[in-house]
Protein backbone atom coordinates (compact mmCIF):
# COMPACT_ATOMS: atom_id res chain seq x y z
CA UNK A 1 0.00 0.00 0.00
CA UNK A 2 1.34 3.67 -1.02
CA UNK A 3 0.10 7.02 0.43
CA UNK A 4 -1.07 7.84 -2.87
CA UNK A 5 -3.63 4.58 -2.49
CA UNK A 6 -4.87 6.54 0.57
CA UNK A 7 -5.58 9.41 -1.48
CA UNK A 8 -7.12 7.86 -4.43
CA UNK A 9 -9.63 6.38 -1.65
CA UNK A 10 -10.61 9.10 0.10
CA UNK A 11 -10.88 11.66 -3.26
CA UNK A 12 -13.17 9.15 -4.10
CA UNK A 13 -15.04 9.16 -1.67
CA UNK A 14 -14.92 12.28 -1.03
CA UNK A 15 -16.48 12.85 -4.41
CA UNK A 16 -18.90 10.31 -4.35
CA UNK A 17 -20.15 11.20 -0.04
CA UNK A 18 -19.09 7.98 0.65
CA UNK A 19 -18.36 7.68 4.58
CA UNK A 20 -15.04 5.61 5.42
CA UNK A 21 -14.52 3.49 8.40
CA UNK A 22 -10.61 4.38 8.59
CA UNK A 23 -9.35 0.94 10.37
CA UNK A 24 -5.22 -0.09 11.48
CA UNK A 25 -6.00 -3.61 13.29
CA UNK A 26 -9.49 -2.51 14.71
CA UNK A 27 -7.85 -2.77 18.63
CA UNK A 28 -9.78 0.09 19.66
CA UNK A 29 -12.93 -0.48 17.60
CA UNK A 30 -14.88 -0.85 21.07
CA UNK A 31 -13.98 3.09 22.08
CA UNK A 32 -15.94 5.70 21.07
CA UNK A 33 -19.20 5.97 19.13
CA UNK A 34 -20.81 3.33 17.19
CA UNK A 35 -18.86 2.11 13.69
CA UNK A 36 -20.17 2.96 10.46
CA UNK A 37 -18.92 3.44 7.00
CA UNK A 38 -17.23 1.83 4.19
CA UNK A 39 -13.77 0.18 5.93
CA UNK A 40 -10.87 1.91 4.38
CA UNK A 41 -8.01 0.05 6.15
CA UNK A 42 -4.77 1.43 5.99
CA UNK A 43 -2.91 -1.48 7.97
CA UNK A 44 -0.62 -1.80 4.24
CA UNK A 45 0.96 1.15 4.86
CA UNK A 46 3.47 0.44 7.17
CA UNK A 47 6.85 0.75 8.24
CA UNK A 48 9.37 2.75 10.09
CA UNK A 49 10.87 6.04 7.84
CA UNK A 50 13.26 7.74 10.12
CA UNK A 51 14.37 7.03 14.03
CA UNK A 52 17.27 9.36 15.40
CA UNK A 53 18.28 7.82 18.98
CA UNK A 54 20.10 10.72 19.49
CA UNK A 55 17.67 13.56 18.64
CA UNK A 56 15.23 11.37 20.76
CA UNK A 57 12.23 10.80 17.95
CA UNK A 58 11.11 8.13 15.59
CA UNK A 59 8.96 8.39 11.89
CA UNK A 60 6.38 5.86 10.84
CA UNK A 61 3.53 5.00 8.93
CA UNK A 62 0.10 4.64 10.25
CA UNK A 63 0.10 0.90 9.85
CA UNK A 64 2.95 -0.09 11.45
CA UNK A 65 2.35 -2.58 14.31
CA UNK A 66 2.95 -0.78 17.88
CA UNK A 67 4.87 -3.49 18.43
CA UNK A 68 7.30 -3.20 15.94
CA UNK A 69 7.67 0.34 16.94
CA UNK A 70 8.65 -0.47 20.65
CA UNK A 71 11.37 -3.03 19.61
CA UNK A 72 13.12 -0.94 17.62
CA UNK A 73 13.01 1.62 20.20
CA UNK A 74 14.18 -1.38 23.31
CA UNK A 75 17.35 -1.91 21.04
CA UNK A 76 18.60 1.48 21.79
CA UNK A 77 17.17 1.96 25.48
CA UNK A 78 14.08 4.11 24.59
CA UNK A 79 10.58 3.76 25.15
CA UNK A 80 6.90 5.41 24.23
CA UNK A 81 6.82 7.30 27.41
CA UNK A 82 3.10 7.64 27.51
CA UNK A 83 2.75 3.87 27.54
CA UNK A 84 0.08 3.47 24.81
CA UNK A 85 -1.69 0.35 25.09
CA UNK A 86 -2.20 -2.41 22.54
CA UNK A 87 -5.30 -4.19 23.14
CA UNK A 88 -4.21 -6.75 20.55
CA UNK A 89 -6.36 -9.33 21.08
CA UNK A 90 -7.50 -12.12 18.31
CA UNK A 91 -10.31 -10.22 16.93
CA UNK A 92 -7.64 -7.27 16.51
CA UNK A 93 -5.78 -9.55 13.86
CA UNK A 94 -2.37 -11.03 13.96
CA UNK A 95 -0.53 -7.65 12.87
CA UNK A 96 -1.90 -6.26 16.36
CA UNK A 97 -2.53 -2.09 17.74
CA UNK A 98 -0.96 -0.04 15.22
CA UNK A 99 0.90 3.32 15.67
CA UNK A 100 -1.76 5.23 13.64
CA UNK A 101 -4.32 3.65 16.00
CA UNK A 102 -2.60 4.50 18.77
CA UNK A 103 -2.53 8.19 18.16
CA UNK A 104 -6.02 8.45 17.05
CA UNK A 105 -7.38 6.75 20.11
CA UNK A 106 -5.13 9.19 22.54
CA UNK A 107 -5.39 6.25 24.95
CA UNK A 108 -1.89 6.42 27.41
CA UNK A 109 -0.71 3.73 30.00
CA UNK A 110 0.22 3.91 33.55
CA UNK A 111 3.44 6.00 32.86
CA UNK A 112 1.12 9.19 32.16
CA UNK A 113 0.99 10.31 35.25
CA UNK A 114 4.32 11.37 35.10
CA UNK A 115 5.59 11.56 31.45
CA UNK A 116 2.19 12.96 30.15
CA UNK A 117 -0.08 11.78 27.52
CA UNK A 118 0.08 11.09 23.66
CA UNK A 119 -0.23 14.23 22.81
CA UNK A 120 2.41 15.52 24.36
CA UNK A 121 5.17 13.29 22.14
CA UNK A 122 3.10 14.43 19.08
CA UNK A 123 5.62 16.40 17.22
CA UNK A 124 4.59 16.04 13.34
CA UNK A 125 2.20 14.22 10.75
CA UNK A 126 1.07 13.44 7.65
CA UNK A 127 -2.17 13.97 7.34
CA UNK A 128 -4.70 13.11 4.43
CA UNK A 129 -7.58 15.22 5.22
CA UNK A 130 -11.32 14.49 3.96
CA UNK A 131 -10.93 15.89 0.32
CA UNK A 132 -7.93 13.68 0.17
CA UNK A 133 -5.27 16.57 -0.20
CA UNK A 134 -1.52 14.89 1.55
CA UNK A 135 -1.09 17.43 3.99
CA UNK A 136 2.04 18.28 6.69
CA UNK A 137 2.14 19.72 9.84
CA UNK A 138 4.97 20.21 12.79
CA UNK A 139 8.39 19.03 12.20
CA UNK A 140 11.05 16.53 13.89
CA UNK A 141 11.71 18.34 17.05
CA UNK A 142 10.41 20.92 19.64
CA UNK A 143 11.76 23.56 18.09
CA UNK A 144 10.59 23.24 14.63
CA UNK A 145 6.96 23.08 16.28
CA UNK A 146 6.06 26.21 15.89
CA UNK A 147 2.09 27.96 15.44
CA UNK A 148 -0.82 25.96 15.87
CA UNK A 149 -0.18 22.60 17.08
CA UNK A 150 -1.84 20.72 14.68
CA UNK A 151 -0.48 17.43 15.13
CA UNK A 152 -1.59 17.70 19.22
CA UNK A 153 -5.28 18.57 18.01
CA UNK A 154 -5.01 15.12 15.99
CA UNK A 155 -4.21 12.48 19.23
CA UNK A 156 -7.32 11.30 20.59
CA UNK A 157 -9.92 13.16 17.19
CA UNK A 158 -10.38 9.15 16.80
CA UNK A 159 -9.70 9.91 12.65
CA UNK A 160 -12.47 12.30 12.46
CA UNK A 161 -10.49 14.76 10.72
CA UNK A 162 -7.80 12.55 8.59
CA UNK A 163 -6.31 9.58 7.95
CA UNK A 164 -2.92 10.03 10.13
CA UNK A 165 -0.71 8.63 7.30
CA UNK A 166 2.57 9.08 8.97
CA UNK A 167 3.49 10.25 12.83
CA UNK A 168 6.79 11.58 14.27
CA UNK A 169 6.56 10.82 18.19
CA UNK A 170 9.35 11.94 20.57
CA UNK A 171 10.94 9.29 22.26
CA UNK A 172 12.66 9.27 25.80
CA UNK A 173 15.24 6.72 27.55
CA UNK A 174 14.13 3.73 29.41
CA UNK A 175 14.86 4.60 33.19
CA UNK A 176 17.79 3.02 34.94
CA UNK A 177 15.97 1.65 37.65
CA UNK A 178 12.07 0.53 38.80
CA UNK A 179 10.38 -0.59 42.18
CA UNK A 180 7.15 -1.17 42.89
CA UNK A 181 5.61 -0.93 46.24
CA UNK A 182 2.20 -1.83 47.81
CA UNK A 183 -0.03 -0.61 50.73
CA UNK A 184 -2.91 -1.89 51.90
CA UNK A 185 -5.50 1.03 51.94
CA UNK A 186 -9.10 1.47 50.84
CA UNK A 187 -10.01 4.27 47.90
CA UNK A 188 -10.06 7.33 50.48
CA UNK A 189 -6.55 6.96 51.98
CA UNK A 190 -5.22 5.78 48.78
CA UNK A 191 -6.18 9.03 47.67
CA UNK A 192 -5.00 11.16 50.61
CA UNK A 193 -1.49 9.55 50.21
CA UNK A 194 -1.75 9.95 46.83
CA UNK A 195 -2.19 13.51 47.44
CA UNK A 196 -0.03 13.57 49.41
CA UNK A 197 2.86 12.06 47.58
CA UNK A 198 2.35 14.32 44.66
CA UNK A 199 3.78 17.28 46.43
CA UNK A 200 6.88 16.01 46.98
CA UNK A 201 9.45 15.30 44.83
CA UNK A 202 9.34 11.47 44.33
CA UNK A 203 9.68 9.71 41.67
CA UNK A 204 6.32 8.01 41.04
CA UNK A 205 5.99 7.09 37.42
CA UNK A 206 2.53 4.89 38.26
CA UNK A 207 -0.15 4.17 40.71
CA UNK A 208 -2.91 1.54 40.56
CA UNK A 209 -5.25 1.07 43.18
CA UNK A 210 -8.25 -2.17 43.58
CA UNK A 211 -10.01 -3.87 46.14
CA UNK A 212 -7.94 -2.67 49.01
CA UNK A 213 -4.67 -2.23 47.56
CA UNK A 214 -2.49 0.32 46.11
CA UNK A 215 0.50 -0.21 44.14
CA UNK A 216 2.88 2.60 43.33
CA UNK A 217 6.02 2.02 40.76
CA UNK A 218 9.00 4.35 41.54
CA UNK A 219 11.16 5.12 38.53
CA UNK A 220 14.44 6.93 37.86
CA UNK A 221 17.80 7.17 38.86
CA UNK A 222 18.70 4.32 40.66
CA UNK A 223 19.79 6.40 44.23
CA UNK A 224 16.34 8.45 43.91
CA UNK A 225 14.63 5.37 43.76
CA UNK A 226 16.42 3.57 47.03
CA UNK A 227 15.60 6.87 48.58
CA UNK A 228 12.25 7.43 47.69
CA UNK A 229 11.26 3.29 48.53
CA UNK A 230 13.04 3.91 51.77
CA UNK A 231 10.84 6.71 52.37
CA UNK A 232 7.44 5.59 51.43
CA UNK A 233 7.52 2.35 53.19
CA UNK A 234 5.21 -0.42 51.60
CA UNK A 235 6.13 -3.84 50.73
CA UNK A 236 7.92 -4.38 47.67
CA UNK A 237 6.80 -6.13 44.48
CA UNK A 238 9.08 -8.63 42.87
CA UNK A 239 8.55 -9.21 39.27
CA UNK A 240 5.98 -6.31 39.19
CA UNK A 241 6.44 -5.74 35.22
CA UNK A 242 3.32 -8.49 34.74
CA UNK A 243 1.33 -6.41 37.07
CA UNK A 244 1.83 -2.89 35.01
CA UNK A 245 1.65 -4.74 31.48
CA UNK A 246 -1.96 -6.32 32.98
CA UNK A 247 -3.37 -2.77 34.05
CA UNK A 248 -1.62 -0.81 30.68
CA UNK A 249 -3.79 -4.06 28.43
CA UNK A 250 -6.52 -4.15 30.68
CA UNK A 251 -6.54 -7.82 31.60
CA UNK A 252 -6.43 -7.08 35.03
CA UNK A 253 -9.34 -8.63 37.11
CA UNK A 254 -10.44 -4.59 37.79
CA UNK A 255 -11.24 -3.95 34.35
CA UNK A 256 -13.26 -6.81 33.95
CA UNK A 257 -16.97 -6.50 33.06
CA UNK A 258 -19.40 -5.78 30.32
CA UNK A 259 -20.13 -2.09 31.13
CA UNK A 260 -16.80 0.37 32.09
CA UNK A 261 -16.76 4.10 32.95
CA UNK A 262 -13.75 6.13 32.92
CA UNK A 263 -13.70 9.67 35.41
CA UNK A 264 -11.37 12.18 34.77
CA UNK A 265 -11.17 14.46 37.70
CA UNK A 266 -8.49 16.53 39.90
CA UNK A 267 -6.56 14.14 41.41
CA UNK A 268 -7.66 15.72 44.90
CA UNK A 269 -11.52 15.37 44.60
CA UNK A 270 -14.08 13.28 46.96
CA UNK A 271 -15.22 10.43 46.35
CA UNK A 272 -18.51 10.98 43.55
CA UNK A 273 -20.76 9.29 45.06
CA UNK A 274 -21.11 6.18 42.77
CA UNK A 275 -21.48 2.30 43.04
CA UNK A 276 -18.89 0.18 41.55
CA UNK A 277 -15.37 1.98 41.88
CA UNK A 278 -13.29 -0.87 40.31
CA UNK A 279 -9.62 0.82 40.18
CA UNK A 280 -7.96 4.32 40.88
CA UNK A 281 -4.62 5.49 38.46
CA UNK A 282 -3.01 8.32 37.75
CA UNK A 283 -2.24 9.88 41.41
CA UNK A 284 -6.60 9.87 41.56
CA UNK A 285 -7.06 11.48 38.27
CA UNK A 286 -8.80 8.57 37.25
CA UNK A 287 -11.43 6.94 38.40
CA UNK A 288 -12.83 3.63 36.59
CA UNK A 289 -16.50 2.38 36.84
CA UNK A 290 -18.24 -1.06 36.22
CA UNK A 291 -22.15 -1.05 35.51
CA UNK A 292 -24.69 1.34 34.18
CA UNK A 293 -24.46 4.60 36.13
CA UNK A 294 -27.49 6.78 35.50
CA UNK A 295 -25.77 9.63 37.33
CA UNK A 296 -22.26 9.40 36.23
CA UNK A 297 -21.78 12.24 34.35
CA UNK A 298 -23.22 14.76 36.51
CA UNK A 299 -21.49 13.45 39.35
CA UNK A 300 -18.18 13.64 37.35
CA UNK A 301 -19.18 17.22 36.38
CA UNK A 302 -19.95 18.17 40.06
CA UNK A 303 -16.32 17.37 41.00
CA UNK A 304 -14.92 19.47 38.07
CA UNK A 305 -14.23 16.37 35.58
CA UNK A 306 -16.20 14.16 32.96
CA UNK A 307 -17.39 10.59 32.53
CA UNK A 308 -16.69 8.66 29.42
CA UNK A 309 -18.72 5.31 28.54
CA UNK A 310 -15.30 3.42 27.61
CA UNK A 311 -16.60 0.43 27.21
CA UNK A 312 -20.33 -0.95 27.14
CA UNK A 313 -22.39 -3.67 24.58
CA UNK A 314 -24.03 -2.25 21.65
CA UNK A 315 -27.73 -1.73 22.80
CA UNK A 316 -26.47 0.69 25.40
CA UNK A 317 -23.67 2.46 22.73
CA UNK A 318 -26.73 3.25 20.87
CA UNK A 319 -28.42 4.87 23.47
CA UNK A 320 -25.52 6.55 25.55
CA UNK A 321 -23.17 8.96 23.99
CA UNK A 322 -19.41 7.57 24.81
CA UNK A 323 -18.02 11.10 25.74
CA UNK A 324 -19.47 14.18 27.99
CA UNK A 325 -21.95 16.36 26.11
CA UNK A 326 -20.40 19.97 24.84
CA UNK A 327 -21.26 23.13 25.96
CA UNK A 328 -22.88 25.00 22.78
CA UNK A 329 -19.43 27.19 22.46
CA UNK A 330 -16.84 24.34 22.08
CA UNK A 331 -19.24 22.28 20.05
CA UNK A 332 -19.44 25.01 17.45
CA UNK A 333 -15.74 25.07 17.63
CA UNK A 334 -15.54 20.91 16.82
CA UNK A 335 -17.93 21.88 13.89
CA UNK A 336 -15.84 24.31 12.41
CA UNK A 337 -12.83 22.11 12.72
CA UNK A 338 -14.47 19.31 10.79
CA UNK A 339 -15.24 21.54 8.48
CA UNK A 340 -12.53 22.43 7.80
CA UNK A 341 -10.41 18.96 7.40
CA UNK A 342 -13.52 17.31 6.51
CA UNK A 343 -15.81 19.48 4.59
CA UNK A 344 -18.31 16.81 3.58
CA UNK A 345 -18.12 14.95 7.02
CA UNK A 346 -16.99 11.23 5.37
CA UNK A 347 -14.61 10.62 7.61
CA UNK A 348 -15.64 8.42 10.76
CA UNK A 349 -18.75 9.92 11.03
CA UNK A 350 -20.44 9.63 14.83
CA UNK A 351 -17.42 8.24 15.82
CA UNK A 352 -16.49 11.41 18.27
CA UNK A 353 -19.69 12.69 18.66
CA UNK A 354 -22.70 11.71 16.99
CA UNK A 355 -23.08 15.73 15.97
CA UNK A 356 -20.56 15.04 13.17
Amino acid sequence: MTLDDIVQAVRAAHDSHTPLRIRGAGSKDFYGGMLSGEVLSVAGYRGIVAYEPTELYITARCGTPLADLEAALAEKGQMLACEPPHFSGASAGSAGATVGGCVAAGLSGPRRQQAGAVRDFMLGVKLVDGTGQALNFGGQVMKNVAGYDVSRLLAGSLGTLGVLAEVTLKVLPRPVAERTLVFALDAGESIARLTQWGGQPLPISASFWHDGQLWLRLSGARAAVEAAAGKLGGTVVAEADSLWQSVREQTHPAFAGGILWRLALPSTAGDPGLDGLRAIEWGGAVRWYAGEQEAVRGAAARLGGHAVLYRAPESLRCREDAFAPLSPALLALHRRLKKAFDPRGILNPGRLYAEF
